[in-house]
């Protein structure tokens, strides 16, 4: 692709991964100049020519999620404004995905918020993965590209040859994933009901399926404050889990406590992709990143050349 019109270039959320999925492309990184004035607002300047070029940009959502955001804001109108012909958004971890409904009256639907000004700013099409939830992709009118970690996930527990596996989705809503998890890699499926009394506290009341003897397998979208699925652990062992419990998560944020609580837990294994970056102070024993770039850049390669991305995960 060294010849092709195709700039890819990357924000400061996360420089390493976009440093990763460039080179997986083969191509040198867009140039582009990102500062801040005395008085902290963003600029951006691209630094070469982009005219008629199909662009990317690699922006993940980090801690610092709405500085993450102003600046794509900001570059994607850069683009826009230097007659870029398409703008590609590579978002690996969407920012505000859970805010994707009212659940109480006078709530903002703040994912849609985040679409309508991708769409606003002049995105052409978005690439992401693993989703909050599926709802999000109907917020746009413009190609939204979700991508999933299942495969990283199951070559990973495949290479480990793991016996009497049981997959456990932590609530009903994440039931589908873990049942193509555990239809991958050979294993059972089992289900935590949750019950949610205010923005992260969760409470496991229920353990659907048997778990009994079982090495059980906890699949997340993310793990925020790791609430849900340590309290998740406490009612698997009284259903008789006595074995090794491994937690696989998209994206680990591990905020506040989350970290003491995982600890605690005692898991084998916390499985996590570098769709969104873990600083040195919250890595600790038993913590496994899979690299997401392979596949970021492989979407980013069919888009460019018009072939299917679904395939990618027949």
């Amino acid at each position: 692709m060294a010849n092709s019109k195709l700039r890819v270039f990357y924000g400061t959320s996360d420089p390493e991964l976009g440093r990763k999925i460039v080179k997986k492309l083969h191509l040198r990184p867009g140039k582009i100049k990102i500062s801040r004035f005395a008085c902290g607002e963003i600029y951006a300047r691209i630094l070469e020519n982009i005219r008629g070029q199909n662009c990317v940009i690699i922006q993940t959502c980090s801690p610092k999620v709405n500085e993450d955001l102003m600046e794509l804001f900001i570059i994607i109108d850069a683009m826009k404004r230097a007659s870029a012909k398409t703008i590609t958004v590579v978002m690996p971890h969407f920012g505000y995905a859970r805010q994707d409904r009212k659940a109480a009256s006078r709530e903002p639907i703040s994912g849609r918020l985040v679409a309508n000004l991708l769409e606003t700013a002049g995105a052409d099409r978005v690439v992401t993965m693993d989703l909050h939830s599926d709802q999000i992709q109907g917020y746009f009118n413009i190609p939204v590209d979700t991508l999933t970690a299942l495969p990283l996930f199951s070559e990973y527990f495949k290479r480990k040859k793991l016996k009497d596996m049981v997959v456990v989705a932590p609530d009903t809503g994440r039931a589908k994933v873990a049942k193509k998890l555990a239809d991958r890699i050979g294993a059972r499926l089992a289900i935590l009901h949750k019950v949610r009394e205010k923005h992260n506290q969760s409470a496991v009341t229920h353990v659907v399926g048997y778990v009994k003897n079982k090495t059980v397998i906890i699949t997340d979208d993310m793990i925020d404050t790791a609430g849900t699925i340590t309290n998740g652990v406490a009612a698997l062992r009284e259903k008789g889990c006595n074995r090794d419990i491994y937690v696989a998560a998209t994206h680990g944020l591990f905020s506040g406590p989350a970290i003491e609580r995982m600890k605690k837990a005692n898991f084998k294994e916390v499985i996590v992709t570098d769709s969104f970056p873990i600083p040195e102070d919250k890595k600790f024993s038993g913590l496994k990143m899979l690299s997401a770039a392979d596949l970021l850049a492989e979407a980013v390669k069919r888009n460019y050349e018009n072939r299917s991305i679904s395939s990618l995960f027949g």
